[in-house]
């Protein structure tokens, strides 16, 4: 407790008291001088008490404080179970409540716009392709045919008749080949759609290079020897018969000469009566004139056939006829 005690000063009597007082000699006389010196004294000030107070209730009353605060000190010394971890938690409030939040950049959101804005028209889309391609809307219904020699449109559109009823963009140029592989004359197919309910398609048939008799009938054949008709007339198309045919020359010859057959032009080709072969290096052609012409192997059919062609456009010397054209060697002909 902080001392109440005060330094107190008294100035010396001009009495009579001074002398006393210097006379006694008590030094510890307050209010008096001692040798003519001025004294300091100290002196405490006690407060009155009050009627009926003793000097233990002089003493300062202890601060009362609430119930509840002093439990909560109490329970502060200690220490309540998981009081840390709440402290944690307040802290971790306190902090994530100071962050700062940014605003999002703007080519981030434009970004995200776009990515969203492109999803929702795909989705569109697919959802069209899908209406289209189940759609009986646009149902195959009509089909036209274009490239046939050797057939009839008609008999194209028989063989695809399982088409009818199906959507367009369900018909591909694969199943359309595979309904028409029993007809062989067809080498190769293309199909187009014509909405809302056509489908074009266009044949590429076979080409004959010659006649092949079989009993009274002759075959027209192509390079591969596929059988693509028949004709009892042999003057009715002008194409040259292979002798024997591919069942008594053999399959080698036959198609060594096919494929002679198959490098000439289409003008070319309808001059000639017949072909024949002695070995796949000894391949001849006879022109309805009755000229003979000696090709020799299958090797350069496309220079020799050119040669060929050159030959045939020279005019004709009535004095020296030409029987025989030699193309063997096609940078080298020979005529005689």
């Amino acid at each position: 407790m902080a001392s109440t005690r005060r330094p107190t000063y008294k100035p010396p009597s001009r009495s009579g008291s001074t002398a006393t007082s210097a006379g006694s000699g008590n030094p510890d006389t307050p209010g008096r001088t001692m040798g003519g010196e001025d004294v300091i004294s100290a002196s405490r000030s006690v407060p009155e008490a009050a009627p009926g107070q003793t000097a233990a209730s002089k003493k300062p009353a202890a601060s009362k404080k609430p119930a509840a605060s002093r439990k909560a000190a109490a329970h502060g010394k200690r220490g309540f179970p998981g009081r840390k971890k709440d402290q944690q938690a307040e802290l971790s409030n306190e902090s994530t409540a100071t962050v700062l939040t940014f605003p999002e950049p703007k080519g981030k959101r434009r970004k995200r716009n776009l990515l969203m804005v492109a999803a929702a028209v795909a989705a569109l889309v697919a959802g069209l392709l899908a209406g289209a391609v189940y759609s009986p809307v646009l149902a195959l219904d009509t089909i036209s045919v274009s490239g046939t020699r050797l057939l009839t449109p008609a008999q194209v559109q028989a063989a695809l008749e399982p088409l009818h009823g199906k959507p367009l963009p369900q018909i591909t140029d694969e199943e359309v080949g595979r309904l028409l592989e029993p007809l062989v004359q067809v080498k190769s197919v293309s199909a187009e759609a014509r909405p809302p309910t056509g489908l074009a398609v266009a044949v590429r048939e076979r080409v004959p290079v010659a006649l092949v008799k079989q009993g009274e009938q002759y075959q027209l054949v192509d390079v591969d020897g596929v059988q693509l008709a028949a004709t009892a007339d042999p003057a009715s198309v002008s194409l040259p018969v292979i002798d024997g045919g591919a069942g008594t020359i053999g399959q080698d010859l036959f198609k060594a000469t096919a494929a002679v057959l198959g490098a000439l032009p289409a003008d070319v080709l309808a001059r000639l009566s017949n072909a024949s072969a002695q070995s796949v290096d000894a391949v001849e052609l006879k022109l309805v004139d009755g000229q003979t012409i000696v090709w020799g192997n299958a090797s350069e059919r496309e220079l020799k056939a050119k040669v060929l062609e050159a030959l045939l456009k020279v005019p004709a010397d009535p004095k020296n006829p030409v029987m025989v054209y030699d193309v063997s060697v096609p940078r080298h002909p020979v005529t005689r």
